[in-house]
């Protein structure tokens, strides 16, 4: 409760953000709708959640930055602070001995000048020679800065300062060593001068160039020689930059990577001077650092603002062979210290999904656009000859839609590298779901609906074609499996193994590779395998409602032919058969069945479980019907024992029908035994013994089949399902239906051997009911 109560306040400003408090308290009686509306909500949250997440990641990425560059400022204080106190204890020493020493010579002048007083003048000539040198190696200076002998003249300077160790400290001296050494800072403050103009000249050598970032650096400019040797690369590459960009709009697939390359060019070969001019210095290292951090800032900018519209595929191409491209170069430098993977992974993984969502959002508009024709599409003839198999020559359009979504997801793919597939497969398997989503979405439209399907009349868009037939209907399921095996084979084509094999990394570190770009490939196709049993749950759900309701709207299946005895074919004594819509219903699954083998060529499989799915549809509609089972429990209404009877003959009946679609699986079979369950309680309940009024179940088991074999009889020219489970849709071992399945026969001779007495491990589902029990 306290992080619902969190998650709250957190939230408070976005207005279309349910608090979850107010979900729990809806959960009880939420509809469909509603939870669609749910969904919409939590699509929202999401969305801002992702936009916190990648603002909290930059700022800590920068905090990071910022607390490592405090710690090692940190260190270097405490070392300079050591040093300094060490100076100052230095130098305080010599001040002493200095002091001392000037007494001694100041009493040992007074002793000799009280004696010889005329002995004072030629001690008077030997002070006067480092006056003279001082004066000579200032005049030389002057020479030298003439000439711009710039090189000799820090020579000369370090030197003097080596023979004369007071001119580097800031410490008072005597009037004349104060003045040599103010002379002395202004031919250094000169030469200086000399050396930052040269580093400037726009067409100086390299060899110059680190000769005058030595000679700064001996004169203790080490920072501002560095500084100048970022600001020259920094300008080197903006003129690239600028010279290259009018050019980009006619390379609008390459012009990204060429942009990385001039970056990371400049800063490799920066990284490679500094450390040859100025050593492995961890101070250069780190404005190497900062330096190269705000160029790739300004070069994924650069990017944004002049790469193709980001719903093209020249934009998506651009942006996965800069990634490429930027992830190579960065891993070169991982070898030269310089860390800049996180920077780079956060800065660039924006741009490359915003232009991946953007390129599936087109992919979307095109699916759903009628008006555009496939036959100037460059689909694989693999792929169109799939899609065109499964189609009759009335789903024109829809096969189109098929082949658009191929040929926009082909679009995509093609365009990516494995590197940016290996980084993004989440996404992109993700967005690709909701894609094929959408086209199961527009597929389910085309199907007919009635008023009782609201899920489907809420759906305000028209779509130009709907399958009336059940040939038409059978052809849109044989569309969506066919995209739906298309979808593995193109994303394996990218470079990346479906598997989950990953290619060699090539030394890119682990910090490329997003943690959030794995991805359970068999959870993906499980969830393709969702999408194709919504559209195939639709088709039996409408398929069912045509058989219950008739084309008035009066329901077919109805309680009362259980309880007036109303019906054609209801004499038990003599020829006992299942109710007439039961019947219908199994003349149904056979025409079904036989349209089926042509339209679902080749997918037996899907073919069985559709059927399966299809009876297993009916007897769910007859177990929560309410109506239906009102009636029986009606007081007013006088249950007779043979409608228990020609029930519980109806459901075995139904039971031999899943059988003879090759594919009844347990799950249906258990439904049955809990309607015949339901049924026995009801007319217990009502004062009618269950076990004194029905016949055997070996009886009613042998009159289910020989009503199904002599309503096969009558139908001969129709032709039976023949199982092969060689082809599977997707990966069978990952994608199945729920429950076991019981193996049944699905030909017309492999059916007479079923309900044979003599037939071997074949035998008929057993039904738990009460008398049986």
């Amino acid at each position: 409760m306290m992080e619902s109560s969190e998650d709250e306040e957190l939230f408070l400003y976005h207005e279309t953000i349910t608090p979850q408090s107010k979900i729990n308290s809806l959960c009880q009686s939420i509809t469909e709708k509603g939870m669609r509306r749910v969904c919409c909500e939590l699509l929202d949250l999401k969305d801002s959640v992702e936009n916190l997440f990648g603002n909290t990641r930059t700022k800590y990425l920068a905090f990071l930055r910022l607390s490592e560059e405090v710690v090692e400022m940190e260190h270097k204080l405490v070392e300079l602070r050591k040093h300094v106190t060490a100076q100052g204890i230095l130098v305080q020493d010599l001040i002493n001995d200095l002091w001392h020493e000037l007494e001694e010579w100041a009493k040992a002048d007074a002793i000799v000048a009280s004696h010889d007083p005329q002995n004072t003048e030629p001690e008077d000539q030997p002070s006067n020679e480092p006056d003279e040198s001082k004066r000579a190696f200032l005049e030389k200076q002057d020479v030298l800065l003439a000439e711009l002998q710039v090189e000799e003249a820090v020579e000369a300077i370090e030197t003097q300062e080596q023979r004369y160790p007071e001119l580097r400290s800031s410490v008072d001296l005597p009037s004349e060593a104060s003045s040599f050494r103010s002379s002395l800072c202004e031919r250094k403050a000169m030469l200086e001068a000399q050396l930052v103009g040269i580093s400037e000249q726009p067409f100086v050598s390299k060899d110059e160039l680190k000769k005058a970032y030595k000679c700064l650096l001996k004169l203790g400019k080490g920072p501002l020689a560095h500084q100048l040797l970022l600001k020259r690369y920094a300008h080197l590459l903006q003129k690239s930059i600028a010279g290259f960009l009018p050019k980009c709009c006619y390379y609008q697939r390459t012009f990204p990577a060429t942009l990385s390359n001039m970056v990371f060019s400049s800063v490799s070969m920066a990284a490679k001077e500094t450390n040859s001019v100025f050593g492995d210095n961890p101070v250069y290292t780190n404005k190497i650092v900062q330096w190269a951090e705000q160029e790739i800032e300004s070069f994924i900018k650069l990017v944004r603002e002049n790469s193709a519209p980001f719903e093209t595929v020249a934009a998506l191409h651009g942006a996965s062979i800069c990634f490429n491209s930027s992830v190579s170069h960065c891993s070169a430098l991982e070898s030269q210290v310089l860390k800049l993977s996180k920077l780079l992974m956060v800065l660039l993984w924006r741009f490359v999904d915003d232009v991946l969502e953007m390129n599936f959002m087109r992919a979307s508009r095109a699916t759903l656009n009628y008006a555009v024709d496939h036959e100037n599409l460059p689909l694989s003839p693999e792929f169109l000859a799939a899609l065109s198999v499964s189609a009759s020559s009335s789903d024109r359009v829809l096969v189109d839609t098929g082949v658009k979504f191929i040929f926009a997801l082909q679009e995509i793919m093609n365009n990516l590298t494995p590197l940016a597939f290996m980084n993004f497969g989440a996404s992109i398997l993700g967005r690709i779901l909701e894609l094929f989503d959408k086209f199961v979405d527009l597929l389910i439209k085309a199907l007919p609906y009635t008023s009782e399907d609201e899920t489907i009349a809420e759906l305000k868009e028209v779509v130009p074609v709907k399958a009336e037939t059940d040939t038409q209907q059978l052809s849109l399921l044989g569309i969506a499996y066919a995209v739906a095996d298309s979808l593995p084979l193109i994303v394996s084509r990218t470079g990346a193994a479906l598997n989950g094999s990953r290619e060699p990394r090539s030394g890119v570190p682990d910090v490329m590779v997003s943690t959030s770009s794995s991805i359970d490939y068999s959870d993906w196709k499980r969830n393709l395998q969702h999408s194709l049993d919504k559209l195939k749950d639709r088709f039996c759900q409408q398929y069912v409602l045509s058989f219950i309701y008739s084309g008035d709207g009066k329901p077919r299946l109805d309680a009362r032919m259980y309880i007036d005895g109303e019906g054609e074919d209801l004499l038990w004594d003599s020829h006992p058969l299942p109710s007439p819509p039961f019947q219908d219903l199994f003349k149904r699954v056979q025409q079904l069945v036989i349209i089926a083998g042509d339209v679902l060529l080749g997918r037996d499989k899907v073919q069985q479980k559709l059927l399966s799915r299809l009876t297993q549809t009916a007897v769910a509609w007859l177990a929560h019907d309410q109506d239906f089972w009102d009636m029986f429990e009606d007081q007013s209404v006088t249950l007779k024992p043979f409608g228990l009877k020609q029930l519980i003959l109806d459901l075995h009946f139904t039971g031999e029908i899943a059988c003879y679609t090759g594919h009844s699986s347990r799950q249906v079979q258990q439904e049955i035994s809990a309607v015949m369950a339901h049924a026995i309680k009801t007319f217990s309940a009502r004062g009618i013994d269950p076990q004194s009024i029905l016949p055997p179940h070996e009886w009613l088991v042998e009159t289910a089949k020989a009503a199904m074999r002599e309503l096969m009889t009558c139908h001969s020219g129709s032709e039976a399902l023949e199982t092969d489970d060689e082809h599977l849709v997707l990966d069978d071992d990952s994608v199945s239906d729920s429950g076991d399945t019981l193996s049944c026969p699905s030909t017309v001779d492999s059916f007479h051997s079923f309900v044979s007495a003599e037939m071997g491990d074949e035998t008929s589902p057993v039904y738990l009911t009460d008398s049986d029990s």
